[in-house]
């Protein structure tokens, strides 16, 4: 089988997660909004139907419990706007709807990056939104409770609390890469029991990026996405649009730290991982 086959093939998987995975970072964050073009009521027909009782059951059978997509939504996306959204009402990507599938999907040669697709899909779907320069800020903050070694490339908290921002590729360092206190892939050291809430943005112009806390050793996988599992329950922010005019897409992550040990957080996104996009995570 050829490379542009199974990379097609593997795009097609991530697509079908992407579906979920959009969703799940959004709603993790918070502040899941809606898409403008499925603000409106959905039909009563839409929540009706035998597609919307068995779309519930699948979603519960992924967000419940902390399932694949890590951390919980059963919110807006479980709502009859979500499924119609998602399934092909006007709001939802082309693609969903059989329409413009992307150069990827047919294998040609505009697109081999499916974080390149997946930050086009879903561009203009809905979340919370960090301008630049505020994302340039918080990039370079060292948070509160904490101590920053650039020697030693490391983030230390001493607190039952721990809040950061971590940037997703932004300019003005080496690409696929995360900054945190204006360190590059820092290793990030919490204590035991801590509450930990980390604020994902995506600086990147044009693909997706997300973070997951995971087992160590994941990095050898293309597709993290689909072999990762979440190290704690809410420790998982599949993947964040491209940046658009309206600003980045921010999302966070909030879980507890409860088991000691040495971890890695990495972007899921297929192939990135492997580019150097993780660090890790240390509990003790």
């Amino acid at each position: 089988m050829t490379r542009t086959r199974i990379s097609v093939l593997a795009g097609a998987a991530v697509l079908a997660a992407a579906g979920l995975g959009a969703g799940v970072a959004i709603a993790a964050s918070g502040s899941p909004g809606q898409p403008a073009a499925a603000a409106a009521s959905p039909t009563p027909a839409a929540s009706a139907s035998p597609g919307y009782s068995w779309y519930r059951s699948m979603m519960a059978g992924y967000l419940g419990g902390g399932g694949m997509m890590g951390g919980s939504s059963d919110g807006w996306m479980m709502s009859p706007a979500g499924y119609q959204w998602m399934t092909g009402g006007t709001g939802a990507p082309g693609w969903m709807r059989g329409q413009d599938l992307p150069a990827f999907m047919m294998g040609g040669a505009a697109g081999t990056d499916p974080g390149t697709v997946m930050g086009t899909l879903f561009a203009d779907a809905p979340g919370p939104r960090v301008s630049a320069a505020q994302a340039a800020a918080l990039g370079t903050q060292v948070p509160a409770g904490a101590t920053a070694s650039r020697a030693g490339n490391t983030i230390t908290f001493t607190t039952s609390t721990v809040r950061l921002a971590i940037l997703a590729s932004p300019s003005g360092g080496k690409d696929e890469t995360f900054r945190a206190a204006g360190l590059t892939n820092p290793r990030i050291v919490v204590p035991a029991g801590a509450r930990v809430s980390i604020q994902v943005i995506n600086a990147d112009s044009d693909t997706a990026h997300g973070l997951v806390i995971t087992a160590s050793g994941a990095t050898a996988s293309w597709m993290p996405m689909m072999t990762a599992a979440p190290a704690f329950p809410g420790s998982a922010l599949w993947f964040l649009g491209k940046p658009t005019t309206a600003g980045m897409h921010a999302g966070t992550l909030t879980f507890t730290a409860a088991t000691p040990g040495s971890y890695q957080y990495l972007c899921p996104v297929p192939g990135h991982a492997q580019e150097g996009m993780a660090g890790t995570f240390t509990v003790r």
